[in-house]
């Protein structure tokens, strides 16, 4: 495998200016230059590099990679993930750039920080935290490497996130609205590394 043969190209999504080839997949970017993918012990390696704030208006995260899976049923995505500073995030039902769920994983506790660590649902407007935020932050320290597991049950609207294999209740929460879509992977308005990727739809 070689580095060479994941390049950025001109995409025709509405989200995105450029494609990322990695992980077997094609992910679409708004900026090719923010984004790095490189080998880690052999196997590729998915880097955010710069970081990008909200647009203006309804504040709601830009900053993500968004596979070309799409998935009806349901989804399971398992990644080896690095927060670089204290959050990074896990889109799912992604259905346009004003409607999808995400899971941000943080330092912080939801009770601490409630727009950290939890489920967050945007439609239409600004992002809505649907989770509780009771429970302990999703990750110990920044700069160290997780396993975590995201799965989404889009006839029931549940989704639940695991961190090396443990629950989180804040990363837990239902919601109907959306059904399924497209998953992607970035930060907030931080920057993280992703390896080891794993998407299985339904």
């Amino acid at each position: 495998m070689k580095i060479a043969a994941w390049v950025l190209m001109a995409a025709s999504a509405a989200y995105a200016g450029e494609t990322i080839e990695v992980f077997g997949r094609q992910w679409n970017v708004r900026v090719g230059s923010d984004w790095k993918v490189d080998e880690e012990g052999g196997q590729p390696v998915l880097r955010l590099v710069q970081h990008r704030g909200p647009l203006p208006g309804p504040r709601r995260p830009i900053q993500f990679a968004l596979s070309d899976t799409r998935y009806a049923g349901g989804v399971t995505v398992e990644a080896a993930v690095m927060p670089l500073g204290r959050s990074l995030m896990i889109v799912f039902a992604y259905r346009d750039e004003a409607h999808f769920d995400y899971a941000h994983l943080s330092t912080d506790t939801g009770s601490k920080q409630p727009v950290h660590n939890g489920i967050f649902h945007v439609y239409g407007g600004e992002r809505v935290r649907i989770s509780s935020e009771r429970g302990p932050a999703a990750f110990a320290a920044t700069g160290r490497w997780y396993h975590v597991k995201l799965t989404h049950d889009a006839a029931s609207g549940s989704v639940r996130v695991t961190v090396n294999g443990e629950a989180v209740p804040a990363l837990e929460a239902v919601d109907r609205s959306l059904a399924g879509g497209q998953v992607g992977l970035g930060s907030f308005d931080e920057t993280a590394v992703f390896k080891n990727v794993k998407i299985v739809a339904k």
